[in-house]
């Protein structure tokens, strides 16, 4: 580039106007400080750029030229910041949210509707999938944060905030009743036809390793890919269900299934929000973020 390009910053205003002294007003500096650019711009480039009129200056057709293509760059930077004082302000942006349909329904989904309610023009995109795809999008950067469940491969870069504590159960209908209220062993559980999650949820991994602590070694019945779905073939009781306990919840409360009990507690887990340390989020992210802290 053979001049500075605060030079052209200066004959943008002076072409736009046709007047070195309303070019001046508008950048807030002297007339002479606008003439001495013009003056260094049309010697850095060997050419004329204006020429005299009665009310100011016009464009030469060397000037014409240069200004077609200089007017389109600078109106492209006014407009670039013009985008970014809208994201700054949160009038536009996007926010790329990874999480299961567990961590999406028991926790994220009324701080989603809060946050589009205050800010009903940015873009929200959820990727649905287990916590390990989930964990794999935030390395690659292809989501700002994931809302998963423990326990997970603490992976190095990873910031993670626990926010809401769950619970792991069994469930049955009423084919199961003789079990009701009576304190099993784990060990039971390979009698009974189970009910799982597919083994590449963080659910599943946890529960196996959970049972397999205590010797037990599980031989399902039904792998289905949700959790509403083993509720569904615990009512119709096709066997037990091995669900968090949120998801069997209205069912619980109606009778229409049971949880069974066990002589150890099965330790509880946690939602957790994970962000990756080397990625710097958005303006709306940040507010996202924000919101779920409250």
């Amino acid at each position: 580039m053979a001049a500075n390009l605060e030079y052209y910053k200066v004959f943008y205003y002076v072409a736009k106007t046709g007047s070195f002294t309303i070019a001046a007003k508008e950048l807030s500096v002297s007339q002479s400080a606008v003439s001495q650019s013009v003056k260094q711009l049309e010697t850095a480039l060997n050419a004329t750029l204006f020429r005299r009129i009665a009310k100011g200056v016009a464009l030469t057709k060397e000037g014409e030229l240069l200004f077609s293509y200089v007017a389109k760059g600078y109106e492209q930077i006014e407009a670039g910041e013009k985008k970014l004082g809208q994201m700054l302000n949160l009038e536009l942006g996007e926010i790329r949210i990874g999480a299961s349909d567990m961590t999406l329904r028991f926790y994220l989904l009324p701080y989603l509707e809060k946050f589009h309610e205050q800010f009903p023009q940015i873009k929200v995109t959820v990727t649905n999938g287990p916590t390990p795809e989930t964990l794999k999008f935030l390395k690659e950067g292809k989501i700002d944060f994931g809302v998963v469940s423990t326990p997970f491969a603490k992976a190095e870069g990873l910031e993670i905030e626990l926010v809401k504590e769950i619970s792991d159960t069994f469930v049955a209908g009423r084919k199961f009743i003789p079990y009701k209220n009576k304190t099993l062993d784990f060990k039971d559980l390979e009698q009974l036809p189970l009910i799982v999650l597919e083994g590449t949820t963080s659910t599943r991994s946890y529960m196996d390793g959970f049972l397999k602590e205590n010797g037990v070694t599980l031989h399902p019945e039904f792998e289905l890919a949700t959790s509403d779905m083993i509720v569904q073939f615990a009512m119709r009781n096709l066997g037990v269900g091995c669900v968090v306990k949120e998801f069997a919840k209205e069912q619980l409360e109606s009778g229409k299934l049971f949880e069974l009990r066990f002589n150890k507690m099965i330790p509880k887990r946690h939602f957790c929000v994970v962000t990756d340390k080397r990625s710097s989020l958005s303006a709306a992210a940040m507010e996202m973020m924000r919101i779920l802290e409250e």
